[in-house]
């Protein structure tokens, strides 16, 4: 499979002199589900950034499908990589669902029945269609993230960045939007603390800590690795264990 997203010596400081990527190499493939893992501070959040140019590197390169994340090519990659971001509220400004996710695709220009197909489609990926023309502030927790999940598809990008997408989320509507992302083809990389999400969706993980990669494999392998796990400052909730039989 081709590199669906490459970086290369990525180094990122925040103005007040932080560093916050410190040498970043990773190399991701077409339709895979890739897990980002570390403790709080590891850089995480900032390497979401820096995949459709919202951030840009100091030093080194990120390239995705073939295509710098330069000035000139921010349209078509943010047209290539969407971000869902930890808050849905972020995504979420219009009086209904089907507006907002309709905004996107319009403002690319799609009108009429192309752009009324492209947002049934997004949420109908979702499995949204119920609450397509509610207000999203009459939605819960897990309706929102996936009505701002549908927001992102509506523009029907190759690459989708989780942030945190089980956060404050109930067992049902974590049950419910971990399905819903096991579904989706795209390549997909999850952000996230929640290391049973990471074992039960993403066949492989990177732990970032300091803003370096510290480690890069199969999840079930780096889970099981409690010295790893402890060194990086990482947990299995109580009783879990990867290849055990409380994995759920």
């Amino acid at each position: 499979m081709k590199p669906a997203l490459e970086l290369r010596g990525v180094e990122f400081a925040y103005p007040d002199g932080r560093e916050a990527l410190r040498g970043v190499d990773l190399t991701i493939r077409e339709g895979e589900r890739v897990a980002l893992i570390g403790p709080n501070g590891s850089g995480k959040t900032t390497l979401a950034l820096h995949l459709n140019g919202i951030l840009r590197p100091a030093v080194g390169s990120v390239i995705v499908a073939g295509i710098p994340v330069e000035e000139p090519n921010l349209v078509e990659i943010r047209r290539r990589v969407g971000l869902v971001f930890q808050d849905a509220n972020d995504q979420l400004f219009m009086p209904s669902v089907r507006e907002d996710v309709a905004f996107g695709p319009a403002n690319l220009g799609l009108s009429g029945h192309d752009l009324d197909a492209r947002v049934e489609s997004a949420l109908q990926m979702v499995d949204g269609t119920e609450f397509g023309d509610r207000p999203p502030h009459h939605l819960s927790g897990g309706e929102k993230r996936r009505a701002a999940l549908a927001t992102v598809l509506a523009m029907e990008p190759e690459i989708i960045v989780f942030d945190e997408p089980t956060s404050g989320l109930d067992p049902a509507g974590r049950r419910e939007l971990i399905g819903t992302l096991a579904s989706l083809p795209m390549t997909q990389i999850v952000i996230t603390h929640d290391l049973p999400l990471a074992l039960e969706l993403c066949p492989r993980s990177a732990m970032l800590d300091r803003g370096r990669v510290v480690a890069d494999g199969s999840t079930p392998d780096l889970l099981d690795d409690s010295v790893l796990l402890a060194a990086h400052r990482l947990e299995l909730p109580y009783g879990f264990t990867p290849s055990g039989p409380s994995r759920a």
